[in-house]
């Protein structure tokens, strides 16, 4: 099997490479001379090629694409030309400008698409999705995100703390608590409120704080905290019903590529390459992309935008 890593544009395929090793041949693209060079010192087998032309000329059975959201449309689309299934790294669209530019190239071939936070492929949260729990017993829901993101205050990848371009902590983070509540819950949400601040790191375009307010159809509410100071990398899900609360604590860390979801990320992926349809409809993708785009443009009027 060959598969292709398409830029590299955030740390997530560095780990998504080690588990696709294990079960192919790697040929890699990226501009940027230090990215690729780290890439290859970890992955020294892996085939460099010039650019996204010369991968897709190298016959690639699977491509994971990371590179900055808005060129995700015109990449995407050259690899579903070649009828291929595509992980997209997240968020695959941070604007209701992106995602307008987006629908279009996934309605070619939806089922060749996966774009999703790994945590939903946790085996703990896993675990708390298959729980049972009566929807008319849940009273509300609430996700914490604890990721730093104080390297972006050092000029680091400016174009994911930029609002207008990759969407900032509120999109690039916000998205592992959205993701699983739609998960959990489903997809026919709205946004009801949303703010954000800076409480540490002034340097950021965007955000190091942030809460996310959703409503349900039938009712439901539920919060996402995005808290972007940190110590420790940790996601918390809690479920609030009748009887009691039910809920599952993911910590990030040395060795937790599975606790998080990495490894049965890959998994669900080259299960697509061998045939299967993409695991996460897009339906609930496109949900996920909606509020957070609708969250991001609620925390700064003067970027709203129309889908």
């Amino acid at each position: 099997m060959r598969i292709g890593i398409a830029g590299l544009a955030t740390s997530h395929p560095y780990t998504d490479a080690r588990g696709l090793r294990q079960h192919a041949q790697l040929v890699v693209w990226e501009p940027d001379a230090g990215r690729l060079a780290r890439f290859r010192e970890e992955h020294p087998d892996a085939v460099p090629v010039a650019d996204l032309d010369a991968l897709l000329r190298a016959d690639p059975d699977g491509v994971v694409l990371t590179v900055p959201t808005p060129e995700v449309p015109g990449a995407l689309a050259r690899i579903l030309d070649r009828d291929l299934a595509c992980f997209v790294n997240k968020p695959a669209a941070a604007s209701r400008a992106q995602l307008s530019a987006l629908r279009p190239v996934v309605a070619r071939a939806p089922h060749r698409v996966l774009s999703s936070s790994v945590l939903r492929f946790a085996p703990s949260f896993a675990a708390l999705a298959d729980t049972a729990v009566d929807r008319a017993d849940l009273l509300a829901a609430r996700v914490t995100v604890r990721h730093d993101v104080g390297l972006w205050a050092t000029g680091y990848n400016p174009w994911q703390d930029d609002p207008a371009s990759g969407g900032g902590t509120i999109v690039s983070m916000g998205i592992h608590g959205v993701e699983l509540l739609v998960a959990l819950l489903g997809p026919a949400m709205r946004v009801v409120g949303a703010t954000a601040s800076i409480r540490r790191y002034g340097a950021l375009r965007s955000e190091d704080t942030a809460l996310v307010v959703l409503r349900w159809d039938d009712g439901l509410v539920a919060t996402v905290e995005v808290l972007g100071v940190t110590a420790e990398e940790s996601y918390e899900v809690i479920l609030h019903a009748t009887d009691g609360d039910r809920g599952t604590l993911l910590r990030g860390g040395p060795g937790s590529e599975t606790a998080l979801g990495y490894r049965a990320t890959i998994e669900a992926f080259l299960s697509m390459v061998d045939g299967a349809p993409s695991p996460v409809p897009w339906e609930q993708t496109e949900a996920v992309l909606g509020v957070l785009a609708d969250a991001r443009a609620a925390t700064d009027p003067g970027r709203r935008e129309r889908a």
